[in-house]
């Protein structure tokens, strides 16, 4: 076990010398750009772009849609270290690898973590190319980026997610969209592992459990960050409707293309929020 821990520490160590030999920044706003949602990227004013490949113990994202980089710069005055693209679940990565860009972001000095993804609603309210603020979340992952031996040195055996959203985050998110008349709803994010949509008993089985919209991503870099002791505000952008009764097939593009009507409103709500903090 002990060696297990030490074994991610020094991997951890390994990337930040790697960082380290471009950049000295040390951001305190982290972002996790999901599917579609690149167009904050081109807000930032780069100081240095690092493909995921240079970096050390670092996955890969397959996903076509998933650019891989990890960019520093600055955004709305704020130093920020952006993830231009992050790993699944469904990608054959272990719940550690998919979190491990977090526990980078942690010692680099990140103690917000914005995070965004692209899902389908299950709630009648909450349409296509709609932006919800995360409230809270279901894992049902069937796993835990937390399952194995404890790291002391980021946070306790058992982390408490009374409030895996910060409430302060969520608040500030409202007030600011309300003020540039963005419409946003407030829910629950459940996920799955994917990546075969779900079937119409799955999406009755969800809205019956109080999940408002599915994905497949956010919730185990949520957990990692909220162990480390890191904020987190999430927003997902509606790419389709998944009502079992009036259900039809879904392909990436529709997606992609939901995605990219709504990515401007996000783009100018994330960045004023990160003027603010």
């Amino acid at each position: 076990m002990a060696e297990n821990k030490s074994t991610l520490a020094q991997q951890i160590k390994d990337t930040i010398s790697a960082i380290r030999q471009h950049t000295q920044s040390e951001p305190k706003i982290g972002i996790i750009l999901g599917t579609g949602l690149g167009g904050l990227a081109a807000e930032i004013i780069k100081e240095i772009v690092l493909p995921y490949s240079n970096l050390p113990h670092f996955p890969l994202s397959t996903v076509e849609s998933h650019h891989g980089n990890l960019i520093f710069g600055s955004l709305g005055g704020k130093q920020v270290v952006a993830m231009q693209g992050r790993f699944h679940y469904y990608e054959g990565y272990t719940m550690k690898q998919i979190t491990y860009p977090v526990r980078v972001m942690k010692r680099l000095g990140v103690d917000i973590l914005l995070v965004s993804n692209a899902c389908g609603s299950l709630n009648p309210y909450f349409k296509k190319c709609n932006i919800m603020i995360m409230d809270d979340h279901i894992n049902l992952f069937g796993d835990n980026p937390l399952i194995g031996p404890n790291e002391d040195d980021f946070g306790p055996r058992f982390s408490d997610m009374s409030q895996p959203y910060s409430h302060r985050l969520t608040a500030m998110a409202e007030r600011i969209a309300i003020e540039n008349k963005i419409l946003t709803y407030k829910g629950v994010y459940a996920a799955m592992s994917g990546p075969s949509l779900e079937t119409r008993a799955e999406y009755r089985f969800l809205r019956t459990i109080g999940a408002d919209v599915i994905g497949m991503s956010t919730i185990p870099e949520c957990i990692v960050a909220r162990h480390s002791g890191m904020e987190v505000l999430g927003f997902s952008i509606i790419t389709d409707e998944c009502y079992p009764d009036c259900l039809h097939p879904v392909g990436l593009d529709e997606i992609l293309e939901a995605a990219g009507k709504t990515e401007p409103n996000l783009t100018m709500l994330m960045k004023k929020i990160v003027e603010s903090l």
